[in-house]
């Protein structure tokens, strides 16, 4: 893997990382429809650009019910859930707890095909259900009430991105970047009537505010994905997906160092199991990611 891969690969991992830090900032102000139609709002005017700059084809009228579906699971339904969750939850949880979408996905790939589980992925699941539930059973303990419904909607959102990828893996011929900008333009129409009727805040939010929500749609969903689609295709698949195991360590230092969120021993642990069940469920070792560099 070249230096300059390595650091688009960090670079990617931090943003991500940071979209908690931004929705723990702007949550607690906007109604999470009302951030989210912002945020998947923006993603799609900046897509749009691109994609008009670049002069790439879109197909919508071609792929328009694909765009909604991918819209609603992976962009509408999640964002809005981790929006709710972060009004109480810490971003290094949400974080954690986002990082078990692998988990989600192996659990319902095998429930659907009927295919049964491998040794591997049992051992992978059980490990992540053991880091969730103590990440769950101490943080219930110090957050406000409504703590451990924020963190039920959070798993709830990383299950809707397994649901995402499961779906879009049924369809090879949209190209990366029609799949972005498809899906957040759908996100946005659906989304919409929801927010036309949610409660505004009194005034004009303050900066902090307004810059988490431009960061969060231009940023990490604009900015983002398009850095993600360039990695898969320099480097492959395999080590693109380092950024999984790479955002929660970004979301609990932004966490940290911006929020002031204490970083317990659960905290560790609970991640720490987190991802090597992930890694056990999704077959990724260092020598395999090795490998696949070495091959790019």
């Amino acid at each position: 893997m070249s230096l300059a891969n390595a650091l688009r690969l960090i670079t990617l991992s931090a943003i991500w990382g940071g979209s908690f830090l931004f929705m723990r900032l702007a949550a607690p102000v906007l109604s999470p429809t009302v951030l989210v139609v912002l945020r998947v709002g923006l993603a799609a005017l900046f897509l749009a650009g691109v994609v008009l700059i670049t002069r790439r084809p879109f197909a919508l009228r071609q792929h328009a019910r694909h765009f909604l579906v991918l819209g609603l699971l992976n962009a509408a339904v999640p964002f809005t859930l981790f929006a709710f969750a972060a009004k109480t939850a810490p971003a290094g949880l949400l974080a954690v707890l986002n990082a078990t979408a692998p988990l989600w996905a192996a659990l319902f790939s095998a429930l659907w095909t009927r295919s049964g589980f491998a040794p591997r992925t049992v051992g992978g699941l059980l490990l992540g259900i053991a880091g969730v539930s103590l990440l769950a059973g101490v943080e219930s303990l110090t957050l406000p009430p409504g703590g451990g419904l924020a963190i039920a909607v959070a798993a709830g959102a990383s299950a809707c991105y397994a649901l995402a990828s499961l779906y879009a893996k049924s369809l090879h011929d949209v190209p990366p970047h029609s799949n972005a900008l498809g899906s957040m333009s759908a996100a946005t129409l659906l989304l919409l009537p929801f927010a036309a009727g949610a409660p505004l805040p009194p005034a004009l939010p303050d900066a902090t505010v307004l810059l988490s929500v431009a960061a969060l749609g231009i940023v990490c969903s604009g900015v983002a994905i398009l850095m993600y689609y360039r990695l898969i295709a320099e480097l492959g698949a395999v080590p693109a997906l380092t950024v999984t195991y790479l955002i929660p360590v970004f979301g609990i230092l932004w966490g940290a160092l911006f929020l002031g969120e204490p970083i317990g021993w659960h905290t560790l642990a609970g991640g720490i199991a987190v991802l090597t069940g992930t890694a056990l469920v999704t077959g990724f070792s260092p020598r395999q990611l090795r490998a696949a560099s070495r091959t790019h």
